[in-house]
């Protein structure tokens, strides 16, 4: 096995990208693999906001479109613009993000609660009480 260096583990290019059509828009989106950094931002991002699915897919998304040169196309300051377009070509191009980049469907569940269960005292244990 060939053991790498420093430099080769740095320019080593790791990225995986996937061109994902979008006909409603006349072309192709290209998504991307996110660095350690801008994983790190996109869930600084969702620390920030409301937890609702539609931020998390916008913010997924900004984090992962990317031009033909590799680098991100959109900022956070895109991600209510990005809101503004249609669910389902969103919803779309979220789960092939989320697939390429394997975040879990729990963390897109996690958003789709909003983090809002409400309070219900039940135990959720069909057992009696053993408490006298």
């Amino acid at each position: 096995m060939n053991v790498l260096s420093k430099e080769q583990i740095l320019t080593a290019d790791d990225r995986k990208t996937k061109d994902v059509s979008v006909p409603q828009w006349g072309g192709a989106v290209r998504l991307a693999v996110m660095s350690g950094a801008e994983r790190d931002a996109f869930h600084s991002s969702r620390e920030r906001g409301t937890g609702s699915l539609g931020e998390f897919e916008a913010n997924l998304l900004a984090a992962t479109i990317v031009g033909l040169d590799g680098k991100q196309v959109f900022t956070v300051e895109d991600v209510e613009a990005l809101r503004d377009k249609k669910k389902d070509i969103l919803d779309m191009l979220a789960n092939e993000a989320a697939l390429l980049n394997g975040i879990g469907r729990a963390a897109q569940e996690s958003a789709e609660k909003n983090s809002v269960a409400a309070p219900s005292g039940d135990s959720g244990s069909a057992s009696p009480s053993t408490s006298e």
